[in-house]
């Protein structure tokens, strides 16, 4: 294989979104990562379980890279890019995970917290997400029920299912309370989803000094996946229309990513003179561009 470029050492250990351009700018590859640094360079390490990809790895001139604020946010941009476009050594699009969203209801007479396909809010009803992953979205529902018991606790409700809210703590607590909590977890506000958190660690650590182990192991899941569904994630928002473009500078390097419909669709980046400074975009995405057309420009000086 290669040498190992200097521009996989400008790659920050962050989550993002990768790709590959061979000499005459043609887009190989995308990918995502947990670290970018480290999943980049295993491409210039031992290929034996990724033989398809020996061929491409002659070919490629430039490393191009997105950085995330979240592992979930990076699987949203690689599935959105994939999706409208394929590059040739590409073999799915964008994962396995299944696209779904949380839907609390806040009737009265009979609450509860469940997963939807379908992103559907209405009367008594909001819905969060969509989140990729049902697996973890299942399980952050089980920790958010744990805490706040909203399933269990209408009038309406079973012998069974109120004994089940009064050992959870929300037998006495008012349905609005306990949708209130749910709602501010997320919503993604700090406080709330710190001390979810933190309570569900300490429920974590007390199953684990009581020796009950497979609680402790659930727990863990379930911490996981609330973090999963509460991590910052801009680059898929459900019910929003329209197009625009977002872009900012890193020295000559221009940053355009093109949204449709609440859905990054399109990310370009081109070498050009810059007519006017500073950077355009919605509330919240002012950071997440500057750090990425900061790294388009290293990368540019940086062919492989």
């Amino acid at each position: 294989m290669p040498t190992r470029p200097d521009a996989v050492a400008a790659l920050p250990a962050a989550p993002g979104v990768y790709r590959f351009r061979d000499a005459g700018g043609r887009v190989l590859y995308v990918g995502r990562a947990g670290e970018l640094r480290r999943r980049v360079s295993s491409y210039w390490g031992d290929l034996r379980d990724r033989r398809h990809l020996r061929r491409m790895m002659t070919r490629v001139a430039r490393i191009e890279a997105l950085v995330c604020d979240s592992v979930h946010e990076a699987a949203w941009a690689e599935r959105n890019l994939l999706e409208r476009s394929m590059p040739p050594w590409n073999r799915v699009v964008g994962g396995l995970e299944v696209p779904v969203s949380i839907r609390l209801d806040v009737s009265p007479t009979a609450p509860r917290l469940g997963l939807t396909s379908a992103h559907r809010p209405g009367p008594d009803v909001r819905c969060f997400g969509p989140y990729l992953g049902a697996g973890k979205a299942k399980l952050a529902l089980s920790g958010l029920e744990r805490l706040y018991p909203i399933g269990h606790a209408g009038p309406a409700r079973s012998t069974g299912e109120r004994e089940l809210a009064r050992l959870r703590g929300g037998q006495d607590v008012p349905v609005a309370e306990l949708a209130r909590a749910v709602e501010a977890v997320l919503d993604r506000e700090p406080a709330a989803v710190a001390a979810a958190l933190a309570a569900l660690t300490a429920r974590r650590d007390a199953a684990a000094a009581a020796q009950a182990y497979e609680a402790a192991a659930r727990l863990q899941q379930e911490i996981e996946a609330l973090a999963w569904v509460v991590a910052p994630q801009r680059v898929t928002a459900a019910n929003e229309e329209g197009a625009q473009d977002v872009t900012a500078w890193g020295g000559d390097v221009l940053l355009r990513l093109r949204i449709q419909d609440g859905k990054l669709r399109s990310w370009e980046q081109e070498t050009c003179t810059r007519p006017t400074p500073g950077a355009r975009a919605p509330e919240g995405w002012l950071p997440f561009l500057r750090r990425n057309a900061d790294l388009a420009a290293r990368l540019a000086a940086l062919p492989v």
